[in-house]
């Protein structure tokens, strides 16, 4: 259920919310291949009337579904954003739309949302990604032209003459 506010409920003291927003609701595409949204957000909103706008506080938690940028394993994270807040405008030019006085505050979390996602989601900040098997090292071992440690790739070309 998307995080409605109605601005009756307001006028003498603020009011909780929570409950969650669905995929579909949420609607955030990351167009990344090691990053997904993998289930509802769920919210803890205090919303209060401050000075002609709405002061929003509290905690949202996402259940994302990443690849390890470095070593390419499958993770699951929860992101948190805790102590969030928000100021939303009710006049001026910024003003949020009202219907039968009442606010949709989806937008504002969708937004932190995607601000607060991973830009290079990581299994342990220690992943020292993907490893080659020792064989890749060793010529004799495969019988190919392979690159050892330690040897420059320009080598055979500085042999050259042209």
């Amino acid at each position: 259920m998307r995080p409605i506010v109605n601005l009756n409920d307001l006028e003498n003291e603020g009011c909780g919310l929570q409950g969650e927003i669905s995929l579909e609701e949420l609607d955030i595409e990351t167009r990344d291949e090691c990053l997904r949204v993998a289930g509802p957000a769920t919210y803890q909103l205090q919303v209060e009337l401050v000075s002609g706008s709405l002061l929003i506080r509290g905690t949202v938690r996402v259940p994302l579904a990443c690849l390890c940028v470095r070593c390419l394993k499958a993770i699951s994270r929860d992101l948190t954003i805790a102590d969030w807040q928000c100021l939303v405008p009710l006049a001026g030019e910024d003003a949020v739309p009202l219907v039968d006085r009442t606010v949709d505050l989806t937008p504002w979390v969708r937004e932190d949302i995607v601000l607060s996602l991973p830009q290079h989601p990581l299994c342990d900040t220690e992943c020292r990604g993907l490893s080659l098997p020792e064989q890749a090292f060793s010529r004799e071992s495969s019988g190919e032209s392979g690159s050892r440690p330690g040897v420059s790739p320009w080598e055979q070309l500085n042999k050259l003459k042209l």
